[in-house]
């Protein structure tokens, strides 16, 4: 291709090879250092450093992270100027999360009026939903506010009250776990999984512990701290194994261990251990098959979203190709999600996996990747890999097609050959 048809339509944030080549200079660390300690040969981490590959896996950004000794986001760059009102609007909510939960705990509150415990519960349930829709600016409009009252009921209320104010500070909890997560605030994510776990411990749910804990599972991994990310889930799961009983008319704690099973899966798969990762796959399909399609706080358990996983964890062990025509091959595969954050989620990790054909797949990853930010455009947006993987299909193009530059444009990475 004649290289005057190249050029960049818009000026690029630096790219995470970039990053991981300064940091890894600033630590003085060779190449053959990194590479040897994440795992891969000298010459694929000198690609990657250098834009000639791209990071396609979150195991692969989270193995250079800990190799480097720093965060994802030092890597990433996160979080990423708005590039459209909805990301402004969802972003200007986080500080006003941020200082909530530093300025309260379940010990000590603000001496503040809080508004009626019914209204509070009502609204935790309304946030929550709408971060599982991927709706950040709604679900974090006002969520500080939420979280400061319902501290203080949690703490000042007594009985059943008190119980009612702390399972809605958890769900608050969550949702504001998952909006600092999706935007890429790691640090917040972290401390809200948290705090949602403490509430957890003090009800004494062993539900809510499971889906709390692999709620930090999940922030911690995208920290890069996987190593406590694997513990916090295995010590959840231990827990949970004698008191999951699919069969009962209440599944909810059953759903919360199978969500862990998916979720030690995954993190196995990152470090390469797939036996494990296949064992608990089992143990997650298991349930499930029990259990049936579920949605307790909005995690969407059931046989369709161990599907899901199965095709992630898939991707992160390098067989995407295979578990995506498996996955494509079952009518109404989608169906069963119920969040339009599961089912973005779902075609991303399509998009991800034909990625890893090598270029023969790339017009079906692109079609994966535009119907996952067409269904849940903040979530993909603001997502690093993402990103990459839109470079990758970008650079491989022969041509670059309406579909390509629009993506481009949409999440504000570099575009390829100006002309179809």
């Amino acid at each position: 291709m004649d290289e005057m048809n190249r050029r960049w339509l818009e000026p690029s944030p630096v790219e995470i090879g970039a990053r991981a080549r300064m940091i890894r200079r600033r630590r003085g660390l060779s190449l053959e250092v990194v590479a040897g300690h994440v795992g891969i040969s000298k010459s694929y981490l000198s690609m990657l450093e250098n834009g000639q590959r791209q990071f396609e896996r979150r195991g692969l950004l989270e193995d250079i992270a800990q190799a480097l000794s720093c965060s994802v986001a030092d890597l990433t760059g996160q979080p990423y100027l708005p590039r459209d009102r909805a990301s402004a609007e969802a972003l200007a909510t986080l500080p006003s999360i941020s200082v909530a939960l530093y300025d309260a705990t379940l010990d000590d509150v603000p001496d503040v009026p809080a508004r009626p415990l019914r209204e509070l519960v009502a609204w935790a349930g309304q946030a929550n939903e709408h971060t599982a829709h991927s709706r950040y600016a709604a679900a974090g409009r006002g969520l500080g506010a939420l979280l400061t009252d319902l501290h203080v009921h949690a703490v000042t209320a007594t009985g059943a009250d008190r119980r009612t104010a702390q399972a809605a500070l958890a769900e608050a909890c969550l949702a504001a776990c998952g909006v600092a997560r999706s935007l890429g605030n790691m640090d917040l994510a972290v401390t809200a999984a948290g705090r949602a776990e403490e509430v957890a411990r003090r009800l004494n749910s062993p539900a809510l512990m499971g889906f709390t804990a692999m709620t930090s599972t999940g922030a911690l991994s995208r920290l890069g701290a996987r190593n406590r990310a694997q513990r916090v889930a295995e010590a959840a799961l231990d827990e949970l194994v004698d008191v999951a009983d699919p069969t009962t008319p209440d599944t909810a704690t059953a759903e919360a261990a199978g969500m862990l099973h998916l979720s030690v899966a995954q993190m196995s798969a990152k470090s390469g251990r797939l036996d494990d990762a296949s064992a608990h796959l089992a143990e997650a399909a298991a349930l499930a098959e029990r259990t049936g399609e579920r949605n307790t706080l909005w995690f969407s358990f059931g046989p369709g979203n161990v599907r899901a996983w199965k095709l992630s964890v898939a991707v992160e062990s390098g067989d995407g190709p295979a578990e995506a025509e498996r996955i494509e091959s079952t009518p109404g595969y989608a169906d069963d999600l119920a969040a339009a954050d599961r089912r973005a989620a779902l075609h991303f990790d399509l998009a991800r996996a034909y990625a890893q054909a090598g270029g023969a797949r790339d017009p079906a990853a692109l079609r994966h990747l535009d119907t996952a930010d067409r269904i849940a455009p903040q979530r993909i947006r603001h997502d690093p890999v993402a990103r990459e993987l839109l470079m990758t299909l970008d650079h491989r193009a022969d041509r670059q097609s309406w579909e390509l530059r629009s993506l481009g444009n949409r999440l504000g990475v570099r575009s390829h050959v100006v002309n179809d």
